[in-house]
């Protein structure tokens, strides 16, 4: 047998693998250690992803969680940080357990949301074609994009926060565009920003400062 040939059996022997997402370099967590867990968390997983897709279909992304109390959303975000936990370091049991609880967790803020009157996506969607058959669809925000039907068309969505940026990449475009005298458009913030996206990693327990010290978030 050949040195390649040794050194590749040798390497398939060693290679430890991971099943489904998340993926990176590090080693498997516990859930992943057979196929037979894997699928049994990915179930639990997969279930909560259609609640979740669910409810953003119905609400906008990233926007339910802003329509309720503070007291109500540092409830969801605490569990979203715990599922993230258990997805990365945790044991099939773990995963299980708060795959559940981010159900309840979604379906809370739907009832709470619901309860203050607050109203669901109704979402408006402006398409136009060219001559090489791609569709352009514009919407108003990122939450939008989900009533855009491709129907086995060649679609691209863009927010009109996008276009903006667009024509500012490009200011020959602008310049043939009739501007009011005097007026000014000064910056206006239309994200809010999800604070989960300031957590470098989700290996320490949710509450402990000690370890969370030395990366802090801000």
């Amino acid at each position: 047998m050949s040195n390649a040939k040794k050194s590749a059996k040798s390497r398939s022997a060693n290679q430890k693998f991971s099943f489904g997402s998340p993926t990176s370099d590090m080693a498997a967590p516990a859930w992943q250690s057979t196929v037979g867990s894997f699928i049994s968390g990915q179930a639990e997983v997969d279930e909560n992803d259609l609640v979740a897709i669910g409810m953003e279909a119905k609400w906008g992304v990233g926007r339910l969680r802003l329509l309720v109390g503070p007291a109500l959303r540092e409830k969801f975000d605490r569990q979203r940080y715990l599922l993230n936990q258990a997805l990365w370091h945790g044991e099939l049991q773990d995963v299980i357990r708060e795959a559940k609880r981010m159900s309840i967790a979604w379906r809370a803020l739907d009832t709470a949301a619901e309860a203050a009157g607050a109203a669901s996506l109704s979402p408006e969607v402006w398409e136009c074609a060219t001559g090489l058959g791609t569709v352009y669809a514009l919407v108003k925000t990122i939450g939008d994009a989900r009533a855009v039907t491709a129907s086995g068309r060649h679609v691209k969505v863009y927010t009109l926060d996008e276009i903006a940026r667009l024509i500012a990449g490009f200011p020959s475009i602008a310049k043939v565009k009739e501007e009011f005298p005097g007026a000014e458009v000064e910056h206006v913030r239309t994200h809010i920003a999800d604070p989960l996206d300031a957590v470098p990693h989700s290996r320490v327990k949710i509450d402990d400062t000690e370890s969370f010290r030395d990366n802090p978030p801000f």
